[in-house]
C-alpha cells in the first residue's frame, strides 16, 4: 500500500520480517502500478486536476495514494517515503529538502510558546544556531547541554521541556551519546526524543528500540550517495505527531523536488554494499593515521581505543567513511591548512556521504563545546573515506604530510 500525499505509509508484515538487504532493494517498488517498470517514474507535477467538484474536494483531503498537488507529494515521494520507514521500522516517513529542515518542522510543528527544547552542544552546527539564536523569535526556550550526560539529563528537565535532540555520533567531534539512558528519562517525563541520525543511515541502527521518537535523516548524504541530491527524511510512529508534522511540511513549503526524490530512492538500493566499503576503507585508513606521531588521536567510534567504542558496539552494527583527527599540540593551523591543500584524491568539500573522499578542517568556533568544555590538543580534521583504493588514499594522506612538515621546515 502506498502512503498518502505526506507519509502515511502502510507496512506488511511479511516485509517487516525480510532481511534487510532485501528490504533495501524492494522497499517501495510496486511494478505493478507503473506497467512493470521497476523503478517508480518521475512525477513532475505542479496542477492535479479533477473531473468534477467532488473529486476535487476529495483530493483537498489528501486521501492515500490519491495526488492533490505536487508540493504535497506524488507518486515518486510515496515510494522513497515507503522504503525508508520500512527499513527504519517505523510507520510513517515525511521526504523533506534537507534534514536541517526535518528538524525544523519538528520543533516548530510539535513546540509551543513557552516551551523548553534541550539540545545536545555536539550536534550539527545550524541546528546549535537556529536553536540558541532563532528560537526564542517563536517564545521558545533552547538550552544546550553536555551529550555525555546520559540519565543525569534529568537534572535538566522542566516542567516545560518539550524536546530532547540528540546525535550520536556527534557532528565534527564524534563522540557518542547514551542515547537509550536519555530515552529512558525522557520517555518517564513524556518528552520526546528527536535524534539526528544521519551518521548511522537506517542501516546501522534500530532508532525505534532505542527509544528514538523522532529520527531525521540528511539523505544527502549516504541515502543519496552520489553528492547529486539534497533531501531530508523524518520517521515515526505517531499516528497524531505525524499528522501536525506533515502538515507543518505542507504550510511551511518544504516540498521535495520529484527529481530528487527519484535520485534519493535510487541511491538507497545499493546504501547496503556502498556502506560495507565505506566503512573497510575508513578503518585502513584511520589505523593508519593512529600510527603517525603527527596525529594526536583518531575521532572514530568502531576504533577499540576510541572513547565512545562501547556505546557505538552496543547500539549501531556498522559504521561508515566518516570520521575526524587531531594532529598534536606541535602542528599549527597554518600548517594543517597546507596538509589539505596537498591532498589531491581528497577532495576539498563540505557534506559527505558520497563515493568520493574529503577533507576538511574543523578547527575554530564550528568544534568547540560550549558546555562540555571539550578542547582539542591541536588542529582538528574531517576526513570522509570514499570508494578509492586505500593504498592509493593513504599514499595521498603520505604525500601531504611530507608536504606539511617540508613547508613548515622552510619557514
Amino acid at each position: 500500500m502506498h502512503s498518502d500525499a505526506l507519509g502515511d505509509i502502510a507496512m506488511t508484515v511479511g516485509d517487516s520480517k525480510k532481511h534487510q538487504d532485501t528490504r533495501l532493494i524492494h522497499g517501495g517498488s510496486h511494478p505493478e502500478e507503473f506497467d512493470g517498470a521497476v523503478n517508480p517514474p518521475i512525477y513532475r507535477v505542479s496542477t492535479v486536476v479533477s473531473s468534477d467538484v467532488e473529486e476535487m474536494r476529495h483530493r483537498a483531503k489528501h486521501p492515500p495514494g490519491m495526488m492533490a498537488y505536487g508540493r504535497a507529494g506524488t507518486p515518486t515521494h510515496w515510494a522513497l517515503q515507503e522504503a525508508i520507514a520500512d527499513l527504519e521500522g517505523y510507520k510513517h516517513c515525511l521526504a523533506l529538502p534537507s534534514g536541517l529542515s526535518g528538524i525544523l518542522i519538528s520543533i516548530l510543528g510539535l513546540c509551543e510558546s513557552g516551551d523548553h527544547v534541550l539540545v545536545a552542544d555536539n550536534v550539527y552546527g545550524p541546528i546549535r544556531l537556529v536553536c540558541c539564536d532563532r528560537l526564542s523569535n517563536w517564545g521558545l526556550e533552547a538550552e544546550l547541554f553536555d551529550a555525555s550526560l546520559g540519565e543525569d539529563i534529568a537534572d535538566l528537565i522542566r516542567p516545560n521541556t518539550k524536546m530532547i535532540i540528540v546525535e550520536s555520533p556527534g557532528s565534527l567531534t564524534f563522540d557518542m551519546t547514551d542515547i537509550p539512558a536519555i530515552s529512558n528519562v525522557a520517555k518517564e517525563k513524556r518528552i520526546l526524543v528527536l535524534a539526528d541520525n544521519t551518521w548511522a543511515t537506517p542501516l546501522l541502527i534500530d532508532a525505534p528500540a532505542l527509544g528514538i521518537d523522532i529520527s531525521i535523516h540528511s539523505g544527502t548524504k549516504y541515502i543519496g550517495g552520489h553528492s547529486d541530491v539534497a533531501i531530508g527524511t523524518l520517521c515515526l510512529n505517531d499516528d497524531d505527531l505525524h499528522h501536525k508534522l506533515k502538515w507543518t511540511a505542507l504550510l511551511f513549503g518544504y516540498g521535495l523536488s520529484p527529481d530528487d526524490a527519484y535520485l534519493a530512492l535510487r541511491g538507497l538500493r545499493t546504501l547496503g554494499v556502498r556502506l560495507q566499503r565505506h566503512e573497510k576503507n575508513a578503518l585502513v585508513v584511520a589505523k593508519w593515521l593512529q600510527e603517525r606521531s603527527e596525529v594526536d588521536r583518531v575521532m572514530y567510534p568502531a576504533l577499540p581505543e576510541d572513547p565512545g567504542h562501547n556505546i557505538w558496539k552496543r547500539d549501531f552494527s556498522g559504521a561508515n567513511g566518516l570520521f575526524g583527527f587531531m594532529f598534536n599540540a606541535s602542528v599549527k593551523q597554518v600548517a594543517a591548512d597546507r596538509f589539505i591543500d596537498a591532498l589531491s584524491l581528497f577532495l576539498r568539500g563540505f557534506s559527505w556521504g558520497g563515493y568520493e573522499s574529503l577533507a576538511m578542517s574543523t578547527s575554530g568556533e564550528s568544534i568547540k563545546r560550549p558546555i562540555s568544555g571539550w578542547e582539542p590538543t591541536g588542529p582538528t580534521m574531517r576526513l570522509h573515506v570514499g570508494l578509492e583504493n586505500t593504498a592509493d588514499l593513504i599514499a595521498d594522506l603520505e604525500q601531504a604530510l611530507t608536504s606539511m612538515a617540508d613547508a613548515v621546515a622552510a619557514e
